[in-house]
C-alpha cells in the first residue's frame, strides 16, 4: 500500500503526496473551502508540478467514487456521472479490511434534521463520512456540527458491518 504524506499548507489547506510502484509523485491539496488540485510531480524537479488540475468539491467527490469504485463500473453504465446525478447503489466496496459506501438518508429518517455529531453516526456504527452529497452540491469532509437532512447521500468509511449498521440506523 503506497505511503500517503501529509503536510500543513498554513492559510490554504493541507498537500497530500504519494508514490506511485512506477516513480511517479501525485498530489492533492485540498484547500480549505473545499477545491482540490491534484499535482503531478516533474520528474526532473521534485518541488515542481508538470501537471495541476484544480476540481471543484463536488468534482472531487465524484472524482473519489469513481477511483475507489471496483473495476467494470456499475452494471457496465458508460454513461457520464456528475454531481446531482444519482449515486452508485452497490454496497460497501471492500478495500481490505474497510468498505465505502454511499449511504441514502431516507424519507422520515429519524436523523434527518440532526447534526453528525447529535446522530452518534461513529460511535453508534464506527463509521466515519467522509462527504455529503446534497442535491447538486458536494460538501467534502462534513464536521460534527454538519446537519443531515433527507434525500443527502453520504460517502462513508468503515467496516462492512459498520456501514450495514449505519443503514439500518437511518432507516429506523
Amino acid at each position: 500500500m503506497p505511503e500517503i504524506h501529509e503536510t500543513a499548507l498554513p492559510g490554504v489547506g493541507v498537500r497530500y503526496e504519494l508514490t506511485t510502484r512506477t516513480g511517479v509523485r501525485l498530489g492533492v491539496v485540498a484547500h480549505r473551502r473545499g477545491r482540490r488540485d491534484l499535482l503531478v510531480y516533474d520528474g526532473v524537479h521534485p518541488d515542481a508540478a508538470r501537471e495541476s488540475v484544480a476540481l471543484t468539491a463536488a468534482e472531487s467527490t465524484v472524482l473519489a467514487a469513481v477511483l475507489a469504485a471496483p473495476a467494470g463500473g456499475e452494471g457496465g453504465s458508460r454513461g457520464e456521472r456528475r454531481a446531482g446525478d444519482p449515486v452508485p447503489t452497490r454496497r460497501g466496496h471492500p478495500i481490505g479490511r474497510f468498505a465505502v459506501d454511499w449511504v441514502p438518508v431516507p424519507p422520515g429518517s429519524p436523523y434527518a434534521g440532526r447534526t453528525i455529531a447529535t446522530a452518534g453516526v461513529r460511535s453508534i456504527t464506527g463509521v466515519s463520512i467522509v462527504a455529503v452529497l446534497r442535491a447538486d452540491v458536494a460538501f467534502p469532509s462534513p464536521g460534527p456540527d454538519f446537519r443531515l437532512e433527507a434525500g443527502d447521500t453520504a460517502l462513508v468509511v468503515g467496516t462492512p458491518d459498520g456501514v450495514a449498521a449505519l443503514i439500518e440506523l437511518l432507516e429506523d
